[in-house]
């Protein structure tokens, strides 16, 4: 097999020792990764440009890893192997997805238990790691170009991956890679204007709860002092939120301020749908409607678009440009 893989190192669980848990250093890490590497594979070992826990990581460190991954496509390279934490590994997954399109084969992994045992000199025992690897570094090359997830046995496409157990060996959901996704992406070749322009970028998410249209007001009101880029409300069920005329007014205020506010759901699986009557108040307060995968590629195509377009007019005005829906 002459289809050399870049196995990109970038912290979580998978490289921690010692007891508490903490990172080995990945001048210590990576050569013990490479001794229990499969030696019928052509495999080269990079460090992320950020190695950290992945409860820190934020856009720019994966906007950094899309660099480095694109910088390696220029070195002929064109199956990459990521190693990342599980706490942000779907958002991961789905920026590197929304970024990279259909330009690579890219599969990101992770585990619940490291790699190596409390000394740091040999395999653990008991650990998910190389089984992990192990499924990602064989997907990588059969799989069709694009961006998936590899966890506990299965290969999901990047884009609809959702963490469903904290702890669990079987933590991630997601859509099969055997099965067909229609999606519509363009790359995106990362400069360093986007890293600079993606410190300022500010999501503001709202998981709505029962309570009175009265208190809703009063959050509305109350972030008008000082509003986000974008505002995400998760309604319930298909997308259903009950709102006033003053709500609605609050909505639009917002709108006028640069911010654009994005309708989503709390449902992990199912996706939006405005059927139903109580939808009607969208088309009048003209906020957008999330046509994303999951939660975590809600947030990768805000990042694109941010990225993408200068003001919240233009953010608007191309937000449904790459329509995707998921299959029948």
């Amino acid at each position: 097999m002459n289809k050399k893989i870049a196995l990109i190192y970038m912290g979580g669980t998978f490289g921690c020792i010692g007891e508490p848990l903490a990172p080995m250093p990945e001048t210590e890490f990576i050569p013990q990764l490479k001794r229990v590497l499969p030696p019928h594979l052509k495999i080269e070992c990079f460090k992320a440009p950020s190695i950290k826990d992945s409860s820190a990581c934020t856009a720019m460190d994966w906007l950094k890893l899309i660099q480095q991954i694109q910088s390696l496509q220029l070195q002929n390279f064109e199956h990459f192997v990521v190693i990342h934490g599980t706490d942000t590994l779907s958002y991961a997954s789905a920026t590197l997805s929304r970024f990279l399109g259909d330009s690579c084969h890219v599969v990101l992994t992770g585990s619940q238990y490291p790699l190596l045992n409390i000394q740091g000199d040999n395999t653990r025992e008991f650990t998910d790691a190389m089984d992990n690897l192990n499924t990602a570094l064989d997907a990588v090359t059969k799989l069709p170009v694009g961006v998936y997830l590899a966890f506990f046995h299965q290969v999901i496409h990047a884009r609809t991956a959702l963490k469903a157990h904290s702890t669990a060996l079987d933590a991630f959901r997601g859509q099969k890679a055997d099965q067909s996704l229609r999606t519509n992406q363009n790359v995106v070749n990362v400069q360093l204007s986007h890293l600079e322009k993606a410190k300022t970028l500010n999501i503001l998410n709202w998981m709505m709860i029962p309570t009175e249209l009265q208190q809703f007001e009063n959050n509305l009101e109350a972030l008008m002092q000082q509003a986000p880029h974008f505002l995400i409300i998760q309604a319930y069920g298909v997308g259903n939120l009950a709102v006033n005329e003053r709500i609605i007014q609050y909505f639009k205020s917002l709108q006028d301020n640069g911010c654009q506010i994005i309708l989503s759901t709390q449902v992990p699986f199912g996706g939006i749908d405005q059927r139903y009557a109580i939808s009607q108040w969208i088309t009048e307060s003209k906020i957008l409607v999330s046509d994303a995968l999951s939660q975590a590629d809600l947030y990768a195509k805000i990042l694109k678009i941010y990225l993408q377009y200068p003001n919240s007019k233009q953010w608007h005005d191309h937000w449904y440009d790459h329509l995707d829906h998921q299959p029948e």
